[in-house]
């Protein structure tokens, strides 16, 4: 039977519902084409694909600090800030520009910290107040306290540090990880996104954060929306059946196939072909990994469930580690929506807005991590926590001080996955206003997430307009003093 034959519409039209799509489905069957399995990922593009090398890591989580959390306030201890407190940064640092925040006309003097830090774990690393919980676990937890980006921006800076570039329109470091990877799972989408669940909106550059761009569609994040039904579309019209719906499915399958057989250039109609099955099978897996009902007590006391302060990121938290045991490879969850105090994004009162979203976030992940280890999973599974810049050691005058944007210093750590435990890499200036020492740009830390998948960061490309393009452009280090 031939496409050309008789078209799609007509040929759907004539065989019309129920007993007329069931015939044509055997015929279809009959002429070998319906449900095919041609073993060619250009029809399956999330078959799990094997890494370059042995991984370390199969799947990630990412704990993404919107909004710029203060390195100095955090887990980069500097103590000269209390002996120049009050002092012109210029008197430590002669070449610093009032245009490296927003707001030249509240820049203040340096300001030390208002949070206690106190060594923590065998490797006794200083560790602020406001994570006590999070405290327990820096003997897994490897330190980047070199990080520096390329905009002192919100959304470009969000664009750097999910697709490796300060623009919109890239695939972001989920997506080219699904793209190198494919999906261990068949029934849960590969790539996963939370974000805040309290009415304070989605990260600047909203859903470009965590699209495809020009990789077929089917590597875009699934975002878990926060408020009422997560997924769109789960349940099946009340009219129809589940036989009925896979025919449906079958008929629409084939057609598609063959379509893709005769163009198999069109990499998008490969995509939609996967999406529609993908959604099939998600009607009933969804609802279930979602379902923490299912969890013991134990469990969900750990995350922090039915606490005021931290039950949205717990149930948060406690979805991820259930997408990511049944096969789900990236999942990244935002802390904090939009700007200022509903984010990281500590302009003022840093200390009112970063107890606020420690208090949130703390015991959450250090469950998480927990959980992880205690089901074996943690040594197989990367998780990273960073946000899209730092914040400047100064204070931002106002009522309660705060602190603005600063790209020439964040901090970020990783656990698990392969990555060595209670230690530092590189390190700030004496008080954190610059990376100092093993510079670490965003580019290295994508390529580092990368090896520890096992994936080469310069082989993984993808031709577009001409060009190969890969997540770390032109540049990108592995940095092996994290790597166990």
């Amino acid at each position: 039977m031939s496409e050309s034959l008789i078209s799609r519409r007509s040929l759907i039209s004539r065989a019309g519902m129920g007993a007329g799509l069931l015939g044509l489905a055997t015929l279809l069957n009959e002429e070998g084409l319906l449900a095919a399995d041609l073993g060619n990922r250009a029809l399956h593009p999330l078959d799990p694909v094997q890494p370059h090398f042995d991984a370390r890591a199969k799947r990630v989580i990412w704990i993404f600090v919107n909004g710029g959390p203060s390195q100095v306030d955090t887990w980069d201890y500097k103590p000269a800030l209390t002996k120049w407190d009050g002092k012109s940064i210029k008197e430590f640092d002669a070449e610093f520009k009032d245009t490296t925040g927003f707001f030249k006309n509240a820049v203040g003097g340096l300001m030390q910290s208002p949070f206690e830090f106190t060594p923590r774990g065998e490797c006794g690393k200083m560790v602020s107040s406001i994570f006590p919980k999070l405290g327990e676990h820096v003997d897994k937890m490897a330190f980047i306290h070199s990080g520096y980006t390329e905009s002192n921006n919100h959304s470009p800076a969000l664009f750097m540090m999910n697709c490796g570039r300060p623009q919109m329109g890239l695939p972001c470091v989920g997506s080219w990880v699904t793209y190198g990877l494919g999906s261990e799972s068949a029934n849960l989408p590969a790539f996963v996104v939370m974000s805040d669940p309290k009415g304070r909106g989605l990260p600047k550059g909203h859903a470009a954060n965590w699209s495809a761009g020009f990789l077929p569609g089917v590597y875009q994040g699934t975002h878990l929306r926060p408020q009422g039904d997560p997924i769109d579309n789960l349940q099946r019209p009340s009219v129809m059946n589940e036989a009925t719906q896979r025919n449906q499915l079958d008929v629409l399958k084939a057609f598609n196939e063959l379509h893709l057989k005769q163009h198999p250039a069109e990499s998008e109609l490969a995509a939609r072909i996967e999406s529609f099955e993908l959604a099939y099978r998600m009607q009933s897996a969804a609802p279930e990994a979602m379902d923490i009902t299912k969890e013991s007590k134990e469990t969900q006391d750990l995350y922090g469930i039915g606490k005021e302060e931290c039950d949205h990121f717990s149930r948060q938290c406690l979805v991820a580690r259930r997408m990511l045991e049944r096969g789900v490879r990236f999942v990244q969850i935002y802390s904090g929506g939009m700007e200022n105090q509903r984010s990281w994004d500590g302009h003022s009162d840093i200390q009112g807005n970063h107890s606020q979203f420690a208090g949130e976030t703390d015991q959450p992940v250090a469950a998480l991590l927990t959980d992880l280890a205690q089901r074996g999973l943690l040594d197989e599974t990367l998780v990273v926590w960073c946000g899209e810049f730092g914040r400047l050691p100064i204070a931002q005058k106002g009522a309660k001080p705060g602190r603005d944007h600063n790209p020439h210093c964040f901090t970020a750590w990783m656990a698990g996955g392969g990555v060595k435990g209670g230690t530092t890499h590189g390190a700030s200036d004496e008080v954190g206003y610059k990376a100092a020492e093993n510079r670490m740009h965003v580019n290295d830390l994508h390529a580092t997430i990368l090896h520890l998948l096992g994936v080469d960061h310069e082989r993984l490309t993808y031709k577009y307009n001409g060009r190969d393009f890969r997540l770390t452009d032109v540049g990108g280090e592995v940095i092996r003093d994290v790597i166990a």
